[in-house]
């Protein structure tokens, strides 16, 4: 357990120190990503959210009938007469939107050009366009075309006419301003100069934009939010938009076009109460002046010029009877009026006239509910249908209580006449007692009582008349505005903070998750933790990776390859400090080729003779030999001559190096056609037990174990077998090789040497880090004068 902790502590720390190393590239990374995020904000146009906030009233729910309302807490018509939700809907319908674009105009654009990016000029447009169609053309028409303004009064147009069978073609022409442009996509056209706009500078060029109307709704209904909570009756409108006062403007308009509206179907209402009053306003000036002639006619024939005043007590007494008939023949004549209407009109979306002077205040609450659930009916419809079930619902009520009106009428209609008969039988006794007035007389009275009904009626429906003119235009708005629109001072988009932030996180991600995955599909050795976690073969040392140019140590070297060589020497010795015989044969081999083995090999023949041992370096790698070449020794005769030659000794092939007495070298020789069959020669056996006496050590330099069978038919003469892996270069799935050889024991004594290490990679302190620096190094300047 503590291994395995230490392990991963080791690990962590191996980790950090590579990411940490590339900190140079950490740096530029996150400074690269910062000047794209100021790029970004600096050409990326600000996004601005715009509010507004309004109350919808709740006008007919404190109008509702006792019994509906009761029904509706016990879940019978379950519509809420203020729907909220509905309301939303009609905010966020094609037709409100429609008219508020049509309204701002917002189907056209201008765009200042600038050098990197364009700027849209909204409040203060260059130009003022004179269209000579008419709009529902323009409305229709997707265009885009540039002005350059070259002159106070003259300008350049060029349109991209986007055809489905032709190529884009741009044309260019001249004009001045107030000029006729004929052959336009949209028609003929004027345009005149904004003076003061910027747009209107000489040399400014403006991208004037045409939208069709309902591509532009499209995207508004798109962006607009509209949110409710749910029991209240408080809305809240919000759009986005580049430019915070085109948004302000159309939340402000919507509004208002939304009220507008409203107000239209409260309208609607009056207008039928007045209709009706009108229709029922000529019948009764009709009868009045047939009554007034009746009365003229009679005066006239009976030569009747006043009325006398017989029967005084009698008369007072018909007198307030008659204002009793009178009264209640109006309400009769006013429920025949309201069920012939109610008859004559069977349809359910029709609306009932309203205070026209029924004196029953439930028949006037029931035509005040009725015509709110046709009016609420119908603002549905405009976008639904007759089969939403809302409608349906809204349907089922209207029917209901106009057939609670119909009745209501009936019953008010026969208690009246109840009340009729008792006044006309008063009437009647009353004279009765009047028998001495004149037969001429009474006939009079008739007409004349015929006649202040009528009269009556025709000026009670006047005033009703009037009150009706007097209300149509004072039809209260259905929305009250709490928060006209406003936008916030900071955009919504970009966020500076988080635009810089994101920069500064994906400037050290993006860098940590390139080398993280280059580490992760690295599948080479690299360092001595690679082999120890594949490998479980003894680590006899490593050679750092040398800028040098000579390859071979020499004997005053303190570089940190010599370094290493000399700790590998030391390794050795430990390794083989219980060999007996005098020669410690070690043989150098490796995976493939181009892992530095015969490298490995001379520089190991190097340092051991600088320690004053007896060397014999063999060049076993008789397909490729590269001993040679790095020692400059000429390979005319050696071992393949040896072995194929039996008059030749082992003497005649060792060739003597002239400035190291310690080291003697075998070459390869001349390249045989069978190296395998050569080397299980006897007289490779031969060669080894000659010169075991004679050196203190041999270093044999073999071929690749894993290219080639060479190596493992003279193994049995090692006594140390030195597998050479490149760090780099190496594939771990070679590793197998390797660790095969050392589970079958196939190479005697076998241990790895890890060649070609980056220190600087793999974090380890390397070597010649000030210990036996160049004694040369430490003289001082004042010493070398002395000297």
């Amino acid at each position: 357990m503590k291994n395995n902790k230490l392990d991963s502590k080791e690990e962590f720390i191996n980790n950090f120190n590579l990411y940490f190393s590339k900190w140079k590239y950490f740096v530029l990374s996150m400074l690269f990503f910062l000047l794209l995020a100021f790029l970004y904000l600096r050409y990326t146009s600000n996004i601005y959210n715009s509010t507004a906030i309004i109350k919808i009233k709740d006008e007919q729910q404190n109008n509702q009938l006792a019994e509906i309302s009761s029904m509706q807490n016990f879940g019978m018509f379950s519509n809420n007469f203020s729907n909220v939700v509905d309301e939303v809907a009609i905010l966020k319908s094609k037709t409100l939107i429609e008219q508020t674009v049509k309204d701002l105009n917002l189907n056209v654009s201008f765009y200042i050009q600038g050098r990197i990016k364009e700027k849209e000029s909204y409040l203060n447009p260059p130009f003022n366009f004179t269209f000579l169609k008419n709009d529902s053309i323009i409305d229709q028409i997707e265009s885009t075309f540039y002005i350059t303004v070259i002159s106070d009064s003259k300008f350049k147009i060029s349109f991209n006419n986007t055809n489905e069978e032709q190529s884009i073609s741009t044309t260019e022409k001249v004009f001045n301003f107030g000029d006729k442009l004929d052959n336009t996509p949209f028609g003929e056209l004027i345009i005149t100069p904004n003076l003061g706009a910027y747009g209107t500078k000489i040399g400014s060029i403006v991208k004037v934009q045409f939208l069709p109307v309902n591509k532009v709704v499209d995207l508004f209904q798109k962006e607009l939010i509209i949110q409710n909570t749910d029991g209240s009756n408080i809305i809240n409108l919000s759009l986005s938009n580049k430019i915070s006062a085109k948004s302000e403007n159309f939340l402000n308009v919507l509004i208002k076009k939304y009220n507008e509206d409203a107000i239209k179907d409260k309208n609607e209402v009056i207008k039928i109460s007045s209709d009706f009053i009108n229709n029922r306003l000529e019948v009764v000036s009709e009868e009045l002046e047939k009554v007034d002639l009746t009365a003229e006619s009679l005066k006239k024939d009976n030569r009747l010029s006043d009325l006398t005043t017989q029967s005084n007590i009698f008369l007072q007494s018909e007198k307030e009877n008659e204002n009793q008939l009178i009264t209640t023949s109006n309400q009769i004549q006013l429920i025949d009026y309201m069920e012939e209407h109610i008859s004559s009109n069977n349809s359910d979306g029709d609306l009932l006239p309203a205070n026209v002077g029924i004196n029953d205040p439930n028949i006037a609450l029931v035509t005040k509910s009725h015509n709110d659930l046709v009016l609420q009916r119908n603002r549905i419809l405009k976008n639904s249908s007759n089969k939403n079930p809302t409608v349906i619902n809204l349907n089922n009520q209207i029917k209901a209580l106009k057939d609670n009106l119909q009745q209501s009428l009936l019953n008010l209609k026969s208690s009246t006449k109840i009340t009729l008969n008792s006044l006309q039988k008063t009437d009647s006794r009353i004279n009765a007692q009047i028998y001495s007035a004149p037969t001429k007389e009474r006939k009079f009275r008739d007409i004349t009582r015929q006649q202040s009904i009528k009269e009556s009626l025709y000026l009670y429906l006047l005033e009703k008349r009037e009150e009706s003119a007097i209300t149509l235009g004072m039809s209260p708005p259905n929305a009250k505005i709490i928060d006209v629109a406003h936008s916030e001072a900071e955009p919504i988009s970009p966020k500076k903070g988080f635009a810089y932030l994101a920069a500064l996180v994906l400037g050290f991600v993006f860098p940590f998750m390139f080398y993280y995955i280059k580490d992760l599909l690295d599948n080479k050795i690299h360092n001595k933790k690679d082999l120890t976690n594949y490998l479980s073969i003894p680590f006899i040392g490593e050679i750092p990776k040398s800028n040098i140019k000579n390859l071979n140590v020499k004997k005053v070297d303190y570089s940190p390859k010599a370094e290493a060589f000399r700790i590998l020497r030391t390794n050795i010795d430990f390794m083989l400090q219980n060999i007996s015989h005098k020669s410690k044969i070690i043989f150098v081999t490796s995976t493939t080729s181009k892992e530095g083995k015969s490298h490995t090999s001379v520089n190991l023949t190097l340092s051991l003779s600088h320690s004053q041992k007896k060397v014999l370096f063999i060049e076993t790698d008789i397909r490729v030999p590269k001993g040679t070449r790095y020692l400059n020794i000429e390979n005319q005769k050696g071992l393949t001559d040896y072995i194929s030659n039996d008059s030749l000794d082992v003497k005649d092939v060792i060739v003597k190096t002239k400035d190291n007495p310690y080291l003697d070298i075998i070459p390869s020789g001349t390249i045989p056609p069978n190296p395998a069959e050569l080397l299980m020669d006897k007289r490779v056996e031969d060669l080894f037990n000659t010169v075991q006496n004679d050196y203190d050590y041999i270093i044999v330099d073999t071929a690749a174990v894993g290219l080639v069978t060479d190596t493992l038919l003279i193994s049995k003469y090692a006594d140390l077998f030195v597998y050479v892996v490149k760090a780099d270069y190496l594939d771990k799935r070679n590793l197998q090789i390797a660790q095969t050889m050392f589970d079958e024991k196939r190479l005697p004594n076998m241990t790895i040497l890890l060649n070609n290490v980056d220190h600087k990679r793999s974090y380890g302190y390397g070597y010649g880090y000030g210990y036996g620096k160049n004694p040369n190094s430490s003289i001082k300047w004042w010493q070398l004068k002395k000297g």
